[in-house]
């Protein structure tokens, strides 16, 4: 029996409270009528997503799983209101969705590449469908303003027209053999299950970062989400069904699959059916599962956590500058891996980039709120534990000796009830902090002095973390300097654009406790196949290579 649409009980929950106040308190007539507006629409997306009061947690694509595990609910940072639940998935339903991904894998990597980028295609464009929806759910269940949630989406977007191009150019390389009359060539073939482990600030996008890439390599794929994003990855599933069943796409080729950690953790990395695993989260859930991996000398693709610098030259254009910066350390409520976590000044101009950015905190700080008004500019933290931890980083600011200039309080009174928004913070901190060694995963923004360019870039590289960094000069010889070998040490390198919002086209992640994976576009896709190197004799002697002799 299907269980009825979350939409009909939250129908009915808000027609009660309507029947009960029939009219709004005097003044609050607007406020209400907002509110109405919200939930309404939240109600319609639901039910346009296919989210029921209680959703099944495991998908072989078009197919739902019984799950029999404990039952979830997602909660909204917006609200602190259970929008949903998920009945998780147990160790039996992933015996029963591994064999049926081992057995699609064997249709669908014989599957000529270009008719599985028809199939990416398509997938893209269910997504460009669905977007406003999707990107409202993102919003919903993660926090991140609405602008951002269509963003997020576009970028799911964007790399399914990715990778549909990629689908005709997996290329090999030929080779000059020094036999006679032999050829030389690699190419590459589909890997096999992909296990997929993804994070709750970028609950859609990295799914299909590495999905799509993996489809038109011919991988199937295992999809873990956050356990506090579920909705957002069943709501996907529910987009794609039609796309895999209209073009007969073997169940198990796009697998989902909710389950707590302690069912479904380092059993999981530890499975040698699983070739690859890419995984999104903390350096020390990366350490953890990247160990299990290595241990079976299985492949994995890190993208962990990230200590992002962004330098401030004598020489830079402040007016590109403080925007760049003020939306790197802000966006996403400070809660994205690329986040601008450090600001290293240069000391002439350091008074006045500290007053600049003041200023525009000031501006920030009365846009915070419901991330689904668009007037607002921040939204809440995922969850009350991110709340504690970004107050504790506070505190440890101020034990170590640094200053904080603004911010730091968590809001409360009407529309703040979640208890999960907060005031972006500013301080003034020393680079070799404890707490400025971390990543803090929050608004909090770090002001740093700097001398020469050298230093500059000493401290850049002077973190456990190595994933984005940027500087802002107009002076040649720096820019450069920094991009060089002798500069930063990070995956990715910027010149006059901020550390966030990275492009679908290039590969992105970092190195050191970052991880040293890449994921999305340049040749991240060697990753997710396996090379092999071949060489054919066509001549009637069997020469062998380095004129080695052996005589019959």
């Amino acid at each position: 029996m299907t269980a009825p649409p979350a939409s009909m009980f939250l129908n009915i929950f808000y027609e009660l409270i309507h029947c009960y106040f029939c009219v709004p308190p005097q003044g609050n007539v607007k406020r209400y009528l907002m509110e109405k507006q919200y939930k309404d629409r939240v109600i319609q997306v639901l039910n346009r997503m296919g989210i029921q009061n209680t959703n099944p947690g495991a998908s072989t694509g078009a197919t739902w799983l019984d799950t029999g595990g404990d039952v979830i609910s997602s909660v909204s940072p917006i609200d602190g209101e259970v929008i949903a639940n998920v009945t998780n998935a147990t160790m039996d339903d992933y015996e029963q969705l591994i064999r049926t991904a081992e057995a699609a894998f064997g249709i669908w990597k014989s599957v000529p590449a270009p008719r599985r980028g028809e199939v990416v295609r398509q997938i893209g464009m269910a997504l460009r469908e669905a977007k406003e929806d999707l990107g409202f759910l993102v919003t919903l269940e993660m926090g991140k303003i609405y602008q951002e949630g269509l963003g997020e989406v576009q970028e799911m977007i964007d790399i399914c027209d990715f990778a549909v191009g990629q689908s005709r150019q997996l290329y090999g390389f030929t080779m000059q053999s020094e036999r006679p009359r032999h050829r030389m060539y690699d190419q590459y073939h589909p890997l096999g299950i992909i296990g997929l482990v993804t994070a709750f600030n970028f609950p859609v996008a990295v799914w299909a970062w590495n999905a799509m890439i993996a489809a038109v390599a011919g991988d199937v794929v295992i999809w873990k989400p956050s356990s506090k994003t579920p909705l957002t990855a069943i709501a996907i599933q529910h987009v794609i069904s039609k796309v895999l069943q209209e073009n007969d796409v073997p169940e198990g080729v796009f697998n989902l699959i909710v389950a707590k950690s302690s069912v479904m953790g380092d059993n999981f990395a530890a499975d040698r059916r699983i070739p690859l695993f890419s995984v999104t989260g903390s350096t020390a859930v990366g350490k953890r599962i990247s160990g299990i991996v290595g241990a079976r000398l299985g492949n994995s693709i890190m993208e962990l956590g990230g200590n992002n610098a962004l330098i401030i030259s004598r020489e830079a254009d402040l007016d590109l500058a403080i925007p760049a910066i003020v939306f790197g350390a802000v966006g996403t409520t400070g809660q994205r891996c690329t986040t601008t976590r450090r600001v290293i000044i240069q000391e002439e101009v350091y008074d006045e980039v500290r007053d600049r950015l003041l200023k525009a905190y000031e501006q920030v700080s009365g846009k915070i709120g419901n991330p689904l008004d668009e007037n607002n500019l921040v939204g809440p933290l995922v969850d009350k534990g991110a709340v504690r931890l970004f107050k504790d980083a506070l505190d440890s600011v101020e034990r170590e000796g640094g200053t904080i200039l603004f911010g730091g309080e968590v809001l409360e009174g009407h529309g703040y009830e979640a208890g999960t928004y907060v005031v972006p913070a500013i301080a003034e901190v020393k680079n070799h902090f404890r707490i400025v060694q971390e990543e803090t995963f929050a608004p909090l923004l770090y002001l740093i002095r700097y001398g020469t360019i050298d230093e500059a870039i000493r401290l850049n590289n002077d973190v456990p973390q190595g994933l984005s960094s940027a500087i802002f000069t107009l002076n040649l010889r720096e820019a450069e300097q920094f991009l060089s070998g002798a500069g930063s040490d990070c995956g990715i390198a910027n010149v006059n654009i901020g550390t966030s919002g990275a492009e679908i086209g290039g590969a992105f992640g970092g190195e050191k406790e970052t991880g040293g994976g890449r994921e999305s576009g340049s040749d991240a896709w060697k990753a997710y196949m396996r090379r092999q190197t071949n060489t054919i004799n066509y001549s009637t002697e069997l020469p062998l290579a380095q004129g080695i002799r052996f005589d019959l």
